[in-house]
């Protein structure tokens, strides 16, 4: 169970760093980099769109909305920047 618990955290690592490379290359598009940007505000800010009191729903917000927030940032990259910053260990 420890050993896949460090494959989940090494894959973790690996995608937050993809995502930092893509924030910072520069032919990532400005919608594609806002979306990246507004899917880490929505993660550490306090405040929700479903305030988290309201059982179930008010938790699984984020498990929606970041992730797709994070969907629509890689769609809007083209597959070229997408491969270059995955390429980068």
């Amino acid at each position: 169970m420890l050993q896949r618990l460090k494959e989940i955290a090494g894959k973790l690592k690996a995608e937050f760093d993809f995502y930092r490379r893509l924030q910072q290359h520069p032919q990532t598009p400005a919608l594609a980099k806002a979306l990246l940007w507004l899917a880490i505000g929505y993660l550490l800010l306090p405040f929700d769109l479903i305030p988290d009191f309201l059982p179930v729903i008010g938790q699984l917000d984020e498990v929606i909305i970041i992730p797709l927030l994070i969907y629509c940032a890689v769609k809007l990259t083209p597959e070229t920047v997408l491969a270059e910053c995955r390429a980068v260990t």
